[in-house]
């Protein structure tokens, strides 16, 4: 079976690759095709790919792998893509960090205005691959990882219908966490999670059929002892009756992490712009370890994640078991129940088909689905409360009006796209931040 990564250049693409590794059963991926358009950063993935296979305990069991800057032979032949294209690089994220912060809003990759200006870049070149895939690989299942996922795969989906699939970690993490302070079997537990990428809700947590969400809401010392009930605090928490998605601090609390971003000596993207150049400087020399290398500087990519909104809570540092990522491992699971029928139940960005009855069917929602040979079919979920619903249908408009822009190239439609979303707060700054992120994105030169 043939892996197809568009982004294969990208940092944690041997996250992927190492979950491939452990994968011994027939009708595993035998090849991975890795696709960039930067050949430098092609090189020096593939080395630790190299390194990774030949650490393995069966090498010759290893996925073969090879590298094209040529999307179409990457894409040929495929039976699994898997897109976690970065479109402007880390000095875009940054760039976009910047820009908004300059007119005191949220620039974070997926949340707010820096989100609307990454999907906006983004848009134009996802879709173009959804066409290629459709037309070069048409049996081929895309799993979307690229950000904003839930909106990257909304557009896509109207190229590909179902076979594209939007994963994300922070559910997984999320529910990780809960049934670890219940003290429950992650693997036996069922988490009732619903809302958009980066925007959702556990509204419950049962094993052996009994919530036991309610124990944890309960309990300030359980609520004390994980991420989120410090992120959040027990009181906010037990009002919403529910745990929020890590992501919806921003919401909640967003003029503390608002301050604590322009306090910050370097935004995220900045960090993860310096960070990322060195690994590529360092394993360009053929003697580096390059694994090494690459742990070493994941390591430190992992324990700074969401800094600025554990210090605006004061949470803390990340514990040693949520630094292990996670992506990867729904990834694999995804190809699994798909290339083996292996059913299994997984949370996925998919359209919606009329799970959550406030949007329509063809808005791409994060739910829990079944998942089997002939895709991801989304589990019926009562509807979000009165708070959420609110929310979630605010931030669908918005990505609608991105896709909107995306597609007419209208500028009127992107500045909508900014003045509708709950974090900025004026059509005058939603015109300045257009403006801004026209001038220096030279993608973003298509809005009229």
């Amino acid at each position: 079976m043939r892996l197809a990564i568009v982004g294969g250049g990208g940092f944690r693409v041997p996250l992927v690759y190492g979950a491939l590794l452990g994968d011994r059963a027939e009708g595993r991926v035998t090849e991975v095709v890795l696709h960039d358009l930067d050949a430098d950063r092609l090189h020096a993935v593939s080395r630790v790919l190299a390194e990774q296979a030949r650490a393995a305990e069966a090498p010759g069991a290893a996925p073969a792998v090879r590298a094209t800057t040529d999307l179409d032979e990457a894409l040929r032949g495929a039976d699994f893509v898997f897109s976690a294209i970065r479109v402007g690089g880390l000095q875009g994220r940054a760039d976009d960090e910047r820009v908004a912060l300059a007119q005191g809003v949220l620039g974070q990759e997926t949340v707010g205005a820096g989100g609307i200006a990454y999907g906006l870049r983004t848009v134009p070149v996802a879709v173009d691959i959804a066409r290629r895939v459709a037309r070069l690989a048409p049996g081929a299942w895309v799993i979307n990882f690229t950000n904003p996922a839930g909106l990257v795969t909304e557009a896509m989906s109207r190229h590909l219908g179902d076979r594209v699939i939007g994963i994300c970690d922070s559910p997984v993490g999320l529910g990780r966490r809960i049934a670890r302070v219940l003290g429950a079997d992650p693997g036996r537990v069922w988490i009732d999670y619903a809302g958009l990428n980066h925007l959702g809700w556990v509204r419950a947590l049962r094993v052996d059929g009994r919530d036991e969400l309610p124990r944890l809401l309960a309990d300030p010392e359980l609520l004390g002892s994980f991420e989120e009930g410090r992120l959040f605090g027990a009181d906010w928490l037990r009002s919403l009756g529910a745990i929020p998605n890590e992501y919806l601090h921003y919401y909640y609390f967003n003029r503390e992490t608002v301050r604590a971003y322009q306090r910050a000596e370097l935004t995220r993207g900045a960090f993860l712009r310096d960070q990322q150049a060195r690994f590529y400087e360092e394993v360009r020399d053929p003697d580096a370890p390059a694994l090494a290398a690459w742990e070493r500087t994941r390591a430190e990519r992992e324990a700074t994640y969401m800094a600025e909104n554990r210090e605006a809570a004061g949470a803390g540092e990340r514990e040693a078991d949520d630094l292990s990522g996670g992506y990867e491992k729904v990834a694999l699971a995804l190809m699994r129940a798909i290339a083996r029928d292996e059913r299994t139940t997984l949370i996925l960005n998919v359209r919606n088909r009329g799970t959550l009855s406030a949007l329509d069917a063809e808005a791409v929602v994060e739910v829990p689905c079944l998942v089997d040979a002939s895709g991801a079919h989304p589990v019926a979920a009562d509807p979000l409360p009165g708070h959420a619903t609110g929310l979630v249908c605010a931030v669908k408009a918005v990505e609608r009006e991105v896709l909107a822009a995306a597609e007419s190239g209208s500028r009127a439609r992107a500045v909508a796209a900014f003045a509708l979303h709950p974090l900025v707060d004026s059509v005058n700054v939603a015109r300045r931040l257009v403006e801004e992120y026209v001038r220096v994105h030279p993608g973003l030169s298509y809005l009229g």
